[in-house]
């Protein structure tokens, strides 16, 4: 029943967050760069810190930081690849499909938690609502800034905002090695590096506001900052 309520309660607050980014569309680049900010955030301050944390149990530091340092650098070339044969549309497309296994991998991080005790699963569903409003936030702006159509952006957002409760139904199905699950939270902190770094940033910065842009950006990687934080 807990993990029922869990799973609506991401589907909805990954569902808000899209749809205030699409009412404030004329605010783009101010979203974006909130975007940006949350997305390294959530990479540096969350999925990087507990890919040391479970996998350094199995691997050393170094070998965590190469997975991460191989998922940024395997993003860029398939990105670059998109873009080089395809239009922009299909980039945005491409990068709202990873945003969606990330939130898969939310979802299963939740069951996962679960399976250790109810106290952990309840911690770490508490850490994974606090970005699913971001991760709504971004998917949407992703869609939008690549020339999608607000519907194709919806269709997104909703798929996003699924795949949280198809990741702790799948948990009801295996169990994950414990070396595995701190390998692929290296990958996917490479993967939302690039996205920020690479993407998010340089959009929501070029002929913008540039003092207020930024300042969008450093909050939102403070306000993931705090939410982990207070977590713990």
């Amino acid at each position: 029943m807990l993990l029922t309520i869990i799973a609506v309660a991401a589907f909805a607050s990954t569902l808000a967050g899209g749809l205030l980014a699409l009412k404030l569309r004329d605010k783009l680049h101010l979203i974006l760069g909130f975007s940006a900010g949350a997305v390294i955030g959530v990479a540096f301050f969350d999925l990087l810190p507990e890919a040391i944390s479970v996998g350094t149990k199995y691997h050393t530091p170094t070998v965590i930081l190469a997975w991460s340092a191989l998922g940024f650098l395997f993003y860029l070339a398939l990105d670059r690849m998109v873009t080089f044969h395809g239009d922009s549309t299909r980039r945005g497309g491409f990068t709202a499909s990873v945003l969606c296994i990330h939130s898969i991998l939310d979802g299963v991080a939740i069951g996962l938690a679960f399976q250790t005790s109810r106290v952990v699963g309840i911690v770490v569903a508490i850490a994974v609502l606090t970005h699913d409003f971001s991760d709504g936030i971004n998917t949407m702006n992703i869609v939008l800034k690549n020339r999608g159509s607000r519907s194709q952006a919806f269709r997104w957002l909703v798929l996003d905002a699924a795949a949280p409760i198809v990741g702790i139904a799948s948990t009801l199905l295996f169990t994950l090695p414990g070396d595995g699950f701190g390998v692929a939270l290296a990958l996917f902190g490479g993967f939302f590096l690039y996205i920020g770094a690479s993407d998010l940033i340089p959009e929501s910065y070029h002929a913008h506001p540039k003092f207020l842009t930024t300042a969008m950006t450093l909050a939102g990687a403070a306000v993931l900052y705090l939410a982990i934080t207070l977590i713990g």
